[in-house]
């Protein structure tokens, strides 16, 4: 018997020590906290920047340069020539600088170290694609500088030989530069926690349930309060405004309505995966013909409709808000248009294009919900929330990140539609599980 073994647990004065506690009362870990302290707000300015460059010039070719050559709004072939142009830079980022741009979308997202030899060919790729009208966010890209900056920012104090040291440093930085387009650091916490892997399957089956049973719970509890008119209190901020309320209707709804969302977002999975094989052989004309498939979409998608291009290209993160202000603005041809033609735009820009994949499932999502709202008993913002829910969880294989990103993005109405977001996110992560399996199953 060892030593240790004869000395047994160490115990203190507050009781016994766990070995995970005594390694954050070390001094090494204190020093790595230190370290992250540091870095968080360089790596946060970074973000900033990159994002702010990236807002810059959306803006100047979305809104500024249609006035300035003496057009009347976005006509509809503008997206294509300068989608072009992004897919020409992307491919050139991708066929030809260290890093090959950053990571395929379609692969998901990681939080391996980036080497500071990347830092050109992302920028490049995310800066060439995302503002000119590539259908993905900025998260991906913001996940890697904020690695690669991180690393960069602590290299002239420290060494890391230690890859754990190293690996904490990296989910530290890519967590700074997340909270600055989540707007929430808890998202982002929450968001690398899983992407680390720290979370793994293991915990999934046991969150997914309680995932399930605290929305449901969370249910019988406000309905029990409006049926008997007694008042529990529980932990809560008091009421800042008039949210929706659930109906029986709506929640109904939530568990069908996210197994056709998380179907639909697997096809367009499907269609990813089916362009990144071909970009793997040809990345520049696959990158280039991504960006034109995208242009033509959005072109014909303004002819059919009558509305902006734009509205399909780039990540929808800037169309949530007036979908969500005003979805009574919005004919059901209109909404069906703009789900095939940024569903279609979406899969070729995971496959052949650089960026993130959460964004445009949150607006596809959203979309869907809001021409759900048509069916008997479901309300728009309930739809809203249940399709943004299914979305996010479908594309993301990280189900609380998904279901707290979208409860904070639902404002006002978080804390009345919580639970069929939970709802939601627990279906479509499921139904998700089971549609990806099936092709392994029949082959």
């Amino acid at each position: 018997m060892s030593d240790a073994e004869q000395r047994g647990p160490v115990v203190e004065p507050d009781g016994p020590v766990s070995g995970e506690q005594r390694a954050v009362r070390t001094r090494g870990y204190v020093r790595l906290l230190l370290l992250a302290a540091a870095i968080g707000m360089p790596v946060s300015l970074v973000a900033f920047g990159f994002l702010a460059l990236l807002h810059a010039i959306e803006h100047a070719v979305w809104e500024v340069l249609p006035d300035a050559v003496g057009l009347d709004g976005v006509p509809w072939w503008w997206a294509l020539p300068w989608l072009t142009l992004g897919g020409v830079l992307v491919g050139v980022a991708i066929r030809s600088l260290p890093g090959h741009g950053g990571h395929v979308p379609i692969d998901g997202l990681g939080l391996e170290p980036v080497p500071a030899s990347y830092v050109p060919g992302i920028l490049l790729a995310s800066l060439g694609g995302l503002p000119l009208g590539a259908v993905l966010g900025p998260e991906a890209p913001l996940l890697a500088l904020g690695s690669a900056f991180a690393l960069i920012f602590v290299r002239p104090v420290a060494r890391l030989d230690d890859p754990t040291a190293r690996a904490l440093i990296t989910a530290a930085g890519a967590s700074a530069a997340l909270a600055a387009i989540f707007g929430s650091p808890l998202v982002a916490a929450v968001f690398v926690l899983e992407a680390a892997g720290l979370a793994g399957p293991k915990l999934a089956r046991v969150v997914l349930p309680c995932l399930l049973a605290s929305g449901i719970g969370s249910l019988v509890f406000t309905g029990m309060g409006a049926w008997t008119g007694l008042s529990i209190p529980s932990l809560a901020m008091p009421d800042l405004d008039a949210p929706v309320r659930l109906d029986l209707a709506d929640v109904l709804w939530a568990v069908p309505l996210a197994v056709v969302i998380a179907f639909g977002i697997r096809q367009v999975h499907r269609w990813g995966h089916w362009t990144k094989a071909r970009a793997t052989v040809r990345p520049f004309q696959a990158a280039v013909g991504a960006a034109v498939v995208v242009g033509l979409g959005a072109g014909a998608y303004a002819l059919l409709t009558g509305r902006s291009p734009e509205e399909v290209t780039l990540s929808g993160q800037g169309l949530l808000g007036p979908l969500a202000a005003d979805p009574a603005a919005w004919s059901a041809g209109a909404l069906v248009a703009l789900l095939a033609f940024k569903a279609i735009g979406y899969g070729v820009s995971l496959g052949a294009l650089r960026g993130g994949g959460i964004f445009p499932a949150v607006l596809l999502g959203a979309a869907a919900g809001v021409l759900a709202s048509g069916l008997p008993g479901l309300g728009p913002v309930p739809a809203m929330a249940i399709g943004m829910g299914a979305a996010t969880a479908a594309v993301l294989p990280f189900p609380v990140s998904s279901a707290v990103l979208v409860v904070l993005l639902l404002g006002p109405h978080s804390a009345a539609m919580a639970p069929v977001v939970l709802v939601a996110v627990v279906v479509a992560f499921v139904s998700e599980q089971i549609i990806a399996k099936q092709p392994t199953r029949a082959a």
